[in-house]
């Protein structure tokens, strides 16, 4: 049968039924998670003023992601993924609750604002391994391509929808109604995952002792480290994530400061990169099978580099939503791709683990680039430390040039002949 391509592969993907109900409720969790993300920052400019707290409660959120996703890996390796899934979302759930309550009654204090959003980021820490790695179960290989695009379309849905939600209703009833909303997505989340029935989930490692974690996490990295292409993957991850993600942190001081938009400004500049992302996350859909993504990734870190230059450097606040629609094409572009050739070149023993390291790197390397940009920009403004980023990524991009051959080679090859 001739290989589908297109929008056949898009539709034969959507056709998978667990994938669907997944996606359904995916779509809604990722919208209230865009909100409430919106709205802690818009909420923290308010409470303080200063990019060094938008970069710290950026960190606090992300870093958490850091210390404890190899945990959380090599827990995916061994839980029931729907039943661990739905207790996170729960948590994460209750934890806005507690959020909005806080702001809704105006008791709401920078600090505690500080110790929820890190508590939250702890329960995402064992959430998105989960998410992630379970793609791979609902699909196959075969679609793992097309399903991980589709499942970045819905991200970015949400973070076109998730930030055009927030800004309309912290204008019009402030911050905490719209965290209020991510509550009811959560809700929504976890009901649509008693719809959706895992089949083929392994349980040997369920029965092996609690002792035994540490050395499982160990093996991974041991793994990781001795595949070139993982390697050389990880060491673009973790510099585009702390030198380029970041500057979408410091949107709020972007809005506010240097084009006078206030709230509204950061919702539009958020909206329009996720308009970006989007057209990246429905290019990448399209594309069926793994060949060739290598080079599509070396070339996306280009293009998010000049943009990201592109937007430090104008004034006029139209030109800088282009900018920040194509960095978003950019990010989503290798975002999608890296996890792509992440868990189709590993072992099936070893993807909850391989899945953690990714998140790792992608949510929790921003954390720390967030936390020294918006400490920077206290001193130098807020266009200099993105700018010195966005330079030291097209730098990475040359490097990556010359090593593309390499990667692909190592990364678009099946699990067993990867080396």
């Amino acid at each position: 049968m001739a290989e589908d391509t297109g929008v056949a592969a898009i539709w034969r993907t959507l056709k998978i039924p667990n994938y669907r109900n997944y996606m359904a409720g995916n779509i809604v969790s990722q919208t209230g998670l865009w909100t409430q993300r919106v709205g802690v920052q818009w909420l923290t400019w308010q409470l303080t003023g200063s990019p060094s707290w938008l970069g710290i409660m950026a960190f606090v959120d992300f870093f958490p992601i850091v210390v404890m996703s190899p945990l959380g890996g090599a827990l995916a390796d061994r839980l029931n993924p729907l039943r661990a899934l739905r207790l996170y979302i729960a948590l994460s759930g209750v934890l806005s609750a507690a959020i909005a309550g806080l702001t809704l009654t105006g008791a709401i204090a920078i600090e505690a604002l500080l110790l929820l959003v890190l508590a939250n980021g702890c329960v995402l820490a064992f959430n998105y391994p989960l998410r992630l790695s379970m793609i791979h179960t609902l699909v196959g290989r075969e679609f793992l391509t097309s399903a991980i695009s589709i499942n970045s379309v819905g991200f970015n849905i949400a973070r076109i929808g998730g930030p055009a939600l927030a800004g309309l209703i912290i204008s019009q009833w402030g911050a905490g109604a719209a965290v209020s909303f991510t509550v009811f997505a959560d809700i929504v989340f976890v009901v649509a995952l008693i719809r959706v029935h895992m089949v083929g989930v392994r349980t040997a490692q369920e029965r092996k002792p609690v002792s035994a974690i540490a050395g499982e996490i160990m093996d991974g990295y041991r793994y990781v480290r001795g595949r070139y292409g993982l390697a050389m993957l990880v060491i673009v991850l973790v510099s585009t994530s702390l030198f380029a993600r970041p500057f979408t942190d410091l949107f709020a001081g972007f809005a506010d400061r240097v084009f006078g938009r206030g709230a509204d400004g950061l919702a539009w500049l958020t909206s329009m990169q996720g308009v970006g992302a989007a057209a990246g996350s429905i290019a990448l859909a399209r594309h069926h099978g793994i060949n060739g993504l290598t080079a599509k990734m070396v070339f996306a870190l280009l293009v998010l580099s000049l943009s990201v230059l592109g937007f430090v450097a104008t004034d006029v606040f139209w030109v800088a939503l282009g900018c920040a629609a194509v960095a978003g094409y950019g990010l989503v572009v290798l975002g999608v791709i890296e996890q792509t050739l992440m868990q189709a070149s590993v072992d099936d023993a070893m993807r909850g683990r391989v899945a953690s390291f990714y998140i790792m790197f992608a949510r929790g390397c921003p954390a720390f680039g967030a936390l020294i940009m918006g400490t920077l920009a206290e001193y130098a403004g807020l266009r200099l430390p993105v700018a010195g980023g966005a330079v030291i990524c097209i730098a990475l991009w040359l490097w990556a040039r010359q090593r593309q051959a390499r990667m692909a080679e190592t990364l678009e090859r099946e699990p067993e002949a990867a080396s």
